[in-house]
């Protein structure tokens, strides 16, 4: 069964970007780029806390603002069709037999000197008019024209990382760890709101597109009778007034209070908490809600017309979806007790749906053990704005050791308002039937997470090898030696150098990273050759990496290509039919759904592409690289615990043999 059915649907743009390393005894200054210093905190984050400036002064910038560089970003170039389909047959190689290799190669020869060659042209005629061509077929094809529940087959979860310092888990500490977060995370807002937010660039100083940051907040997914849409309320300081006022589910129910203050001051962690502790009263001494927040969680169609129902019974009911949609995030208290990480990122995927609003680009959701969580729709931006902000307040919350050192005072601030939604058995009815499919999808996935510990990033830097590379070549392994067959494998390139661009796919599993996997399982081959093909393996995966980061992988040329050719009335191409396409990960057909996460203490989790699936994300610390595997309960084939013990084998087996050798 295939889990996803778009044409080329990919996973989160997680890939951080790569920068040098610092040691930790060196000085630290307001110029300092913010994820140089963050990515040594998992190594020492005391000693980091020690030396860090004011989060607020590396953050922002009162010398720029943050969107003036758009403007002057390249356009997204469209790839040489050569190229691509060069890049495609390569991809294609190590999944198929040799005849039917043949077979696809006579099929894309035919596609570039034929259709390929006029869909191309269009494409370039079309590019001379965008400044992104691909960005308006990628949120279609990606995210808005399928029909399927967006949760837990599209939402991202990423685990807060204020556990492993100053909020492990503890009774009672619910509402006073998330007023403190909600405060940090409106400063945050408020920076991009005032622009003061840091342009990012990459390694090489090349100015990253910010345009994701304005979906972050204020913004959500609206269900269509045959594609959805994105609404943003989000203006910038310049622009006009940002709604400012939070969501805040519980118990079924939903409420709404105002983030910031008739000055327009944020409101402080004592004041967000009085606000947070007058929904928990409430929500205590009235019965359980209807829930409503289970309807995001269905078939987009079903959702889309329940939603017109909704509307029409009442007009309170469209202002209180108004309020929902515009409010800067949505909050969750949830009863749940999670009791470690693989249990938080099983919760805050699949948790009670009616305390969701899976369509809200952003929901924190927190535990009544005080640990937190983030649900996140993956259609207004890619992971790496979320590990931004929140690092952002994992900074501050380590600069304070998780205690407010402002003002205790309370000022007045209005009662929480209870968005109370007029029902009737119909809208109940489809309440009970989208909490029972979302029930189907939910109790089939399973996510584990597990630390290894025996090396990390500083060991890999010591061989000069790219901890992320070393990580792929790893997941690449250790599929063989599980199945004897290599993995068509979605990675995560970023392409935001462009403008509005997001990702390009980068197809991890290379015949190099073939052949030296059956190497390492082949007692015949002594270990100096096994390295060798390792490091052509690693050199072949880096060269892909930064072809992909300038948008020269495949996926994306062959998607605009088809997308072309479904605007003009044309026929689907061959080269999209044939068989070699979907197995070698065309269509969604992924088996191994991977994205690096970064250096930081930061990681997420997403469900399988496919029912025979994995998905894999990582970080990678000091001493430390910590995969979330996810897997579909229904497929006989996978196995989250068996896949975690293969994936630490593995890495003992390269660790050993790069220690022996001379790198």
């Amino acid at each position: 069964m295939r889990i996803r059915r778009s044409l080329c649907l990919i996973r989160s743009g997680c890939m951080l970007t790569r920068f040098r390393q610092i040691p930790l005894n060196s000085p630290v200054s307001s110029s300092t780029p913010v994820r140089v210093l963050v990515r040594e905190l998992c190594s020492s984050p005391d000693k980091m806390a020690a030396r860090l400036p004011d989060p607020d002064v590396m953050f922002a910038s009162d010398k720029e603002k943050t969107f003036q560089f758009q403007d002057s970003l390249p356009s997204l170039p469209v790839p040489d069709l050569q190229h691509t389909l060069k890049k495609y047959l390569e991809s294609v190689k190590p999944h198929v037999t040799p005849e039917e290799y043949t077979n696809t190669v006579s099929i894309v020869r035919k596609f570039e000197t034929g259709v390929g060659q006029e869909l191309q042209k269009k494409l370039l005629n079309k590019a001379q008019n965008s400044r992104n061509w691909l960005e308006k077929w990628w949120e279609d094809v990606a995210y808005f024209e399928g029909r399927y529940p967006i949760a837990p087959l599209v939402n991202l979860a990423g685990l807060f990382p204020y556990a492993y310092h100053c909020y492990p888990a503890k009774a009672g500490t619910q509402i006073e760890r998330a007023g403190n977060i909600l405060h940090y995370t409106l400063k945050f807002w408020e920076l991009i709101r005032k622009e003061r937010l840091k342009s990012e660039k990459d390694s090489k100083g090349n100015r990253f597109c910010m345009s994701q940051f304005r979906k972050a907040y204020n913004t959500c997914r609206i269900p269509g009778i045959n594609k959805d849409k994105l609404l943003s309320y989000f203006l910038t300081d310049s622009e006009g007034t940002s709604p400012g006022h939070l969501t805040v589910m519980c118990r079924g129910r939903i409420f709404a209070f105002d983030g910031v203050n008739a000055n327009g001051e944020i409101l402080t962690p004592p004041e967000i908490q009085s606000q947070l502790q007058r929904i928990k009263d409430v929500c205590e001494t009235k019965p359980e809600g209807p829930g409503l927040g289970a309807l995001t969680g269905d078939e987009r169609t079903t959702w889309a017309k329940t939603r017109s129902q909704l509307v029409a019974l009442h007009p309170n009911n469209y202002t209180n979806l108004e309020l929902i949609q515009s409010s800067i995030i949505n909050v969750v208290l949830d009863d749940s007790e999670p009791k470690d990480n693989s249990d938080m990122f099983y919760i805050t995927l699949t948790g009670d749906p009616g305390n969701r609003w899976f369509d809200k680009s952003n929901t924190f959701i927190f535990y009544s053990n005080g640990l937190g969580s983030a649900n996140c729709d993956h259609a207004p931006c890619d992971g790496m704005m979320f590990v931004t902000m929140l690092l952002y307040t994992d900074l501050h919350l380590m600069q304070c050791k998780g205690k407010w050192k402002g003002s205790m005072e309370i000022r007045e601030q209005p009662q929480p308002v209870e968005l109370e939604f007029r029902v009737n058995d119909d809208i109940l009815a489809a309440i009970k039937n989208a909490k029972q499919l979302f029930r189907t999808s939910a109790d089939n996935l399973e996510v584990l997470t597990r630390e290894y510990t025996k090396y990390g990033k500083t060991f890999l830097r010591s061989k000069n090898l790219h901890p992320s590379t070393h990580m792929q070549m790893a997941l690449q392994y250790t599929y063989y030696k599980m199945y004897k067959k290599p993995a068509p494998t979605y990675e995560t390139a970023t392409t935001r150098q462009f403008y509005h661009a997001r990702t390009e796919t980068l197809r991890s599993c290379t015949q190099e990273a073939l052949d030296w996997s059956k190497a390492m399982l082949d007692p015949s081959v002594k270990d100096e050759t096994r390295v060798q093909m390792y490091l052509a393996a690693a050199n072949k995966h880096n060269t892909l990496m930064n072809e992909a980061n300038h948008l020269q992988g495949c996926d994306r040329h062959l998607l605009g290509l088809s997308c072309v050719a479904k605007e003009e009335g044309l026929p689907l191409p061959d080269l999209y039919t044939d068989p070699s396409f979907t197995k070698s990960g065309g269509g969604g057909s992924y088996v191994l759904s991977t994205s690096f996460v970064g250096y930081t203490p930061i990681y997420g989790c997403v469900a399988p592409m496919m029912e025979d699936g994995y998905g894999t994300f990582y970080k990678i610390e000091a001493d430390k690289i910590v995969p979330a595997i996810s897997v579909w309960k229904s497929s006989p084939h996978t196995d989250t615990v068996r896949f975690c013990e293969a994936l630490f084998q593995s890495l003992d087996e390269m660790g050993n043999l790069l220690q022996k050798s001379k790198l």
